[in-house]
């Protein structure tokens, strides 16, 4: 295995290491956002509408925004919309730790949001790109760096707090590495995943009409593949972030443990998906990601529900730890199945991530609205709508290369 792992880090090019350090800056930010949640309420002394509205309002803003920069992420003009998006994206984070009141701080929020799905989604894109072939390993890279992050951003907040600090720096620290990361990316050599191969092929793809692109996209959102791998993705993601979004107040609510001890749950589920992150790097040198994960949403519909019946505590952490460990690579094999359906158009996931996205944000309300009528434990028992899902509509691996 260690052998295996010197190869990975031999193809880590300086090209892949900027893409890789840009997925880990926005879970960095993402994860110290939720971390200093209460810090930030209590600062601006907010209600729970206003709490509410710090990703509410940016993640509309975004799903009008990115569908448009979505449209020219094809063409000659994909570094300048990665670099401008990252410049926006350390702006928005730097004023959101210089706001002196509320209103200040949510125009930081939703400056950054529509920029980091741009830039984020298009470093994303450009790393598929580059290695289409290994787009499942590529995906695997991504998704641990991104794991690493949500990890040490909560820790690193922690440490500020202790140290008698407040989230504010680390607002500002994360800004300006990301426009650090801007300068980084205009830096780079030319590279086809960038489109900017050579100057003709980016006027020839810069000439190409904008009613051509938008015939582009709108094939592709006719395409009946890449809405399975959407699908899969909005419903894998009921055991993914919908969980964590959860566990610390099912912990509390129906289990009934304390706020430390709830805590303790949310540290052993990241840090487990952490390690299966890691590990998945070299398993998919072995197996198949298609494999892998049918054999994956399996183990979990037995693994959830007896997490859902088991009355002891350490026992939920037990069966809480297998489950990150064994779903940590349903987003990345999902992500780059569905790369491999946009046939060259890898910028249209701005476009095609939005439309299921409509969709995806519609589920924490479903399952809110479940939690208030039913109660939280119900609404629970729902999450396993993901595992069968997949279940239901992965492609067979014997003829899966015909569905991508």
């Amino acid at each position: 295995m260690l052998q295996m792992y010197r190869r990975v880090a031999a193809r880590l090019t300086v090209f892949v290491l900027v893409m890789l350090v840009v997925e880990f800056l926005d879970e960095f930010a993402y994860s110290a956002l939720e971390a200093a949640r209460p810090l930030i309420r209590d600062a601006f002394m907010l209600t729970y509408v206003e709490v509410s509205l710090i990703t509410v309002v940016p993640v509309l803003v975004a799903i009008l925004v990115e569908p448009v920069a979505g449209l020219f992420a094809d063409t000659g003009k994909r570094r300048l919309l990665m670099v401008s998006g990252a410049i926006l994206f350390g702006l928005g984070l730097i004023l959101q730790g210089f706001a002196p009141i509320f209103s200040v701080f949510l125009v930081g929020a939703t400056l950054q949001a529509p920029a980091s799905g741009i830039f984020v989604s298009l470093a994303q894109a450009s790393l598929m790109d580059d290695a289409p072939q290994r787009r499942e390993h590529r995906m695997a890279l991504w998704t641990f760096s991104g794991s690493l992050a949500v990890v040490t951003g909560p820790l690193l907040l922690a440490a500020m707090t202790a140290l008698g600090s407040n989230w504010r720096p680390a607002f500002i620290g994360i800004g300006v590495l990301s426009l650090v990361v801007a300068l980084s990316i205009a830096l780079l050599p030319k590279n086809p995943a960038l489109r900017s191969e050579t100057a003709d092929d980016v006027v020839n793809e810069s000439n190409q009409s904008l009613r051509d692109r938008l015939k582009d996209v709108v094939a592709l959102l006719r395409n009946r593949n890449v809405w399975r791998w959407l699908i899969l993705l909005e419903s894998s993601n009921l055991m993914l972030d919908v969980l964590f979004g959860l566990l610390a107040l099912y912990m509390v609510d129906v289990v009934g443990v304390t706020p430390a001890e709830a805590s303790l749950a949310i540290v052993v589920w990241t840090g487990v998906g952490l390690l299966g992150d890691f590990l998945l790097i070299p398993l998919l040198e072995r197996v198949r990601g298609l494999i892998y994960l049918r054999f994956s949403a399996s183990l979990t519909l037995i693994l959830f529900p007896t997490f859902l019946l088991v009355d002891q505590w350490v026992g939920k952490l037990v069966l809480l730890a297998l489950m990150g460990l064994f779903n940590a690579g349903w987003y990345a094999i999902l992500q780059s199945k569905l790369y491999d359906t946009l046939d060259g158009q890898s910028g249209a996931v701005l476009i095609v991530g939005n439309a299921a996205g409509l969709f995806g944000t519609l589920l924490p309300l479903l399952l809110g609205m479940v939690a208030q009528r039913q109660g939280l434990e119900v609404a629970m028992w729902c999450l396993l709508a993901g595992p069968i899902a997949l279940l239901i509509a992965l492609p067979r691996p014997a003829n899966s290369d015909d569905d991508v």
